[in-house]
């Protein structure tokens, strides 16, 4: 069978952003930096051959734009992010916007004219790898970032601060200082963000895509510790130890439980302690160790199970500080609330979906996304999930151009809903 030619050319754009990005084993393209220029370089010639209207914003954003009947009325816009954590895949972020390229080629090539503009974006700096900021991007071009942002940031490979990368990029700072914006959420009419999954649900269901019920928010704890006592390992029996490891494990314990329960209800949530160490300076295979350091990561759809989790952190502190002898410290936190996906949307895209024959799952989304900065502020949002092999944020990305290809079927069968 011939191969659709917005699928054909689309193939093209990912051969092309791998060689160009290409850091064995993976990809690097880091936030204004050469990986993510050149990105962007490619989907603007995309753009270009296909006759979409390209300009760039002071910050950097790339907007792709396909005429619609009415120009003056709120656009579609469908986008993501561009650039990539070191040594990682090549279509996290980037599947997003190659599919609004085809999507548009797709629509130009048929003669159709939707009743508005569709604008294609490439996000600049989602990834928080490189500097220390949830969406850079996004919340730059909606002029949502701190007026000193330009200057405080700093990269985390260079240590040079974000004006001077940007600077190098042909970008201006000031943009940011002014507190200036170049997107209005009033004036989009809905936003969409096709992304790869980045876990293995579509796998283990034998399915394509999925329609994104919501993206977890999150409670963090990046800087947990655990104090207790440092004592010799024969010497002192279990009563009058204050293990910090044993403390620490059994809150992990508590916490499992509590998902295990959760999960039996049918509540969303996901918990992790991705750091867990004691310090090597003191600690050693004869010592009972006397303080440990971990981290903590809490995300659901459901803000009051956030809430529930925050209250048994505190009840967990306080009864092993009795039973064990051992004082908790979560430090500060970082919350990020859950963002529900538009009805409205999520509908056109199963009745999509539907018209196109390709079965869907739905399902949340456990990482955040640029989606987050435009739910955020109203803009009705949704997401598409595309099958992914192998994980995401390592060169094991697998994306297959037939879900891609099936992906692209959804999209394209839904806009005229959605752009309604």
């Amino acid at each position: 069978m011939r191969q659709d030619p917005a699928v054909r050319m689309a193939g093209l754009v990912f051969d092309a952003l791998r060689e160009a990005s290409l850091d064995p084993p993976g990809v690097s393209r880091a936030s204004y930096g050469p990986g993510e220029r050149a990105a962007h370089a490619i989907l603007r010639t995309a753009a270009e051959e296909i006759g979409l209207e390209v300009e760039t914003d002071p910050v950097g954003t790339l907007s792709m734009t396909l005429p619609g009947q009415n120009r003056d009325w709120p656009p579609v816009v469908i986008g993501s992010h561009l650039d990539a954590v070191p040594h990682g895949g090549n279509y996290d972020g980037a599947a997003g916007v190659v599919m609004g390229v085809a999507l548009a080629a797709r629509l130009r090539r048929d003669g159709r004219m939707l009743p508005r503009d569709l604008v294609v974006l490439g996000i600049r700096a989602e990834e928080m790898c490189w500097f220390p900021m949830l969406y850079l991007g996004s919340r730059a071009a909606f002029g949502l970032l701190p007026p000193e942002a330009p200057d405080t940031l700093r990269r985390t490979d260079s240590g040079r601060t974000l004006a001077e990368h940007m600077q190098e990029e042909g970008f201006d700072p000031d943009f940011i200082r002014q507190g200036r914006a170049s997107l209005d959420p009033r004036l989009i009419h809905a936003f969409l963000e096709p992304h790869i999954e980045q876990g293995p649900v579509l796998v283990e269901a034998g399915l394509p895509a999925a329609v994104v019920t919501g993206i977890r928010g999150s409670l963090r704890h990046r800087a947990c510790r655990a104090r207790g006592a440092w004592a010799h390992a024969g010497a002192v029996p279990r009563g009058g130890r204050r293990d910090a490891v044993l403390a620490v494990a059994a809150l992990a314990q508590a916490l499992e439980a509590f998902w295990r329960e959760a999960e039996q209800g049918g509540r969303d949530l996901v918990l992790t302690m991705g750091e867990f160490w004691t310090d090597p300076a003191m600690h050693g295979p004869t010592k009972v160790p006397g303080e440990v350091a971990f981290s903590l990561d809490i995300r659901s759809e459901d803000p009051q199970v956030l809430q529930q989790v925050e209250s048994l952190l505190r009840d967990e502190a306080a009864r092993i500080e009795v039973e064990r002898g051992v004082a908790i410290d979560y430090g500060a936190p970082l919350p990020v609330p859950p963002a529900a996906m538009d009805a409205r949307l999520r509908a056109a895209l199963r009745h999509g979906a539907e018209a196109a024959g390709v079965p869907v799952l739905e399902m949340a989304s456990g990482a955040g996304h640029d989606a987050l900065t435009f739910a955020g502020l109203g803009v009705p949002t949704a997401m598409l999930f595309i099958r992914n092999a192998g994980g995401s944020h390592n060169p094991e990305e697998a994306m297959d151009m037939a879900d891609f290809a099936a992906a692209l079927d959804v999209l394209a069968a839904a806009i005229g809903e959605i752009a309604a």
